[in-house]
């Protein structure tokens, strides 16, 4: 299952700050750039569905909501953030499986999913950690199946990264805003990693990336 004794970056970066998350990200991320990550998941009926990160649930809930017939399961090491996604949940009335643990520990065993999602969780982890988590989820996505990764891109203008980087300082940053997301999916094991879309948001760029498993023939994207 991992050390979940291991030291993480809360979903709002502090601890004190997760009340305020939610309200945050409703108005600095529209929902819609989080549909673009949905839509190009092309999640099918009876399909098992990783939320990698899932802090306090959003995009999990609104998954589920979507493709009610799909398995949804949501990880994030996190408790306090569970709580509330749990909280959720419920008062949407779906029932999702929020599970504790690591990006790069997924407490699942090989080829157990056939999407992972991922929003706004990379950029906090760390070069070794980053690279970790990709092999994981090429571990536990069967072939065919598919990553769709929502997080900070590479600037395009001057001043377009500026809040992301004044909200999150250091190095993990940096593979986002140098454009490396998709050459590290490539290191990982995965193939067809590519930035799908963009959008400006407050924060700066926010992108999309698609990556597939190899072993088999996947319909993703091609709608």
């Amino acid at each position: 299952m991992g050390d979940t004794h291991r030291s993480y970056i809360p979903a709002a970066g502090r601890d004190w700050l997760l009340p305020l998350y939610d309200p945050l990200q409703h108005l600095l991320i529209r929902e819609g750039v989080k549909r673009i990550l949905l839509d190009d998941a092309i999640i099918g009926p009876d399909q098992r569905v990783l939320d990698v990160g899932c802090g306090t649930g959003t995009l999990t809930i609104l998954l589920q909501q979507l493709h009610p017939q799909a398995e949804v399961v949501g990880l994030d090491p996190d408790l306090k953030a569970l709580a509330i996604a749990k909280t959720k949940s419920e008062k949407a009335g779906v029932a999702i499986n929020f599970v504790r643990g690591f990006a790069d520990e997924i407490p699942y065993p090989p080829e157990s999913f056939d999407r992972v999602l991922s929003s706004f969780m990379f950029h906090h982890l760390t070069p070794d950690e980053k690279l970790g988590t990709l092999r994981d989820v090429s571990r536990v996505l069967r072939p065919g199946g598919s990553l769709h990764l929502l997080d900070f891109g590479r600037p395009r203008s001057p001043y377009s990264s500026l809040l992301a980087r004044l909200l999150h300082r250091g190095q993990n940053l940096r593979d986002n805003i140098e454009g490396r997301i998709p050459s590290l999916m490539r290191e990982s094991g995965l193939a067809e990693s590519a930035e799908v879309a963009h959008r400006s948001t407050v924060f700066g760029t926010v992108s999309c990336y698609r990556a597939i498993q190899p072993g088999a023939e996947s319909l993703v994207g091609a709608a």
